[in-house]
């Protein structure tokens, strides 16, 4: 990539067709999909912090490594928040899994076979784990990875997980929205916001209506501007790091999906 694309990130509803066609013709095939939600975070952040979050990271991410990232995507199988808190709007898991892959087809037809989804809110795994599952399975060239923001590395999993286990709106979550997009937070909602993790011995996932008072499971009191950017920091190089290798990489064996041994 040129240093000129390598300053800003390469953000694809703002390029023309041409420009997309150009980056493919210059052997580019990698792109991020930030996934994110639209659900409670408590009293004092705003329901977008998921996509958000993960939206500016593949931002920043497209301005050290040059890949583009696809527009995110905004709503999340966040069906575990409940109806209890107003705010939260979910998709069922198929249709999270569904959307996946009919992006990834489009893609693929412009020759695009990479992909990385970069999930920024927790139980969009299982749904994203098996869209990437039939896209393996449908397409013998496709190569796609999964990767939660808050386990993109170990030094960033301590982070996130330092107040809670079954973590949301935390420390870690408050420090990042201080840091990266103020405009979520609600400062004097913060110092009353704090709730425990009551999850941690009980064996049934619970909807969050049941383990936490007030759609909080952590302590966003604990939170800082400078712990947020310390976090986005080690999450846009070890992000960085990752997307480097995924750029390249190429499968131990090249054996088609479809061949079968005669």
């Amino acid at each position: 990539m040129t240093p000129a694309l390598e300053q800003k990130p390469l953000l694809w509803d703002t390029l023309t067709w041409e420009e997309i066609g150009s980056l493919r013709r210059a052997g580019v095939e990698l792109c991020l999909l930030p996934v994110g939600a639209t659900e409670q975070h408590g009293p004092h952040l705003g329901v977008g912090m998921d996509s958000c979050n993960a939206a500016k990271l593949c931002e920043a991410v497209s301005r050290i490594t040059g890949v583009p990232v696809l527009p995110a995507l905004p709503y999340g199988c966040s069906l575990g928040h409940s109806r209890r808190w107003p705010g939260t709007i979910a998709l069922q898991p198929q249709t999270l899994m569904t959307t996946v892959v009919e992006i990834f087809d489009w893609l693929q037809s412009a020759g695009f076979v990479r992909l990385l989804l970069v999930n920024g809110h927790v139980t969009n795994a299982a749904p994203l784990r098996c869209a990437l599952e039939i896209i393996r399975s449908r397409w013998d060239r496709a190569m796609i990875g999964l990767c939660n923001v808050a386990e993109i590395s170990p030094r960033v999993r301590a982070d996130f997980f330092a107040d809670a286990q079954d973590w949301h709106a935390n420390a870690a979550e408050t420090a990042l929205m201080m840091a990266i997009a103020p405009q979520l937070v609600r400062p004097d909602r913060i110092a009353d916001a704090d709730d425990e993790d009551r999850t941690g011995a009980l064996v049934f996932a619970h909807p969050v209506n049941r383990t936490s008072k007030n759609g909080v499971t952590g302590f966003p009191s604990r939170a800082t501007r400078q712990q947020g950017e310390s976090l986005f920091q080690m999450m846009v190089a070890d992000l960085a790091a990752l997307v480097r290798r995924a750029m390249t990489e190429q499968p131990p064996l090249a054996q088609s999906y479809f061949a079968t041994l005669t």
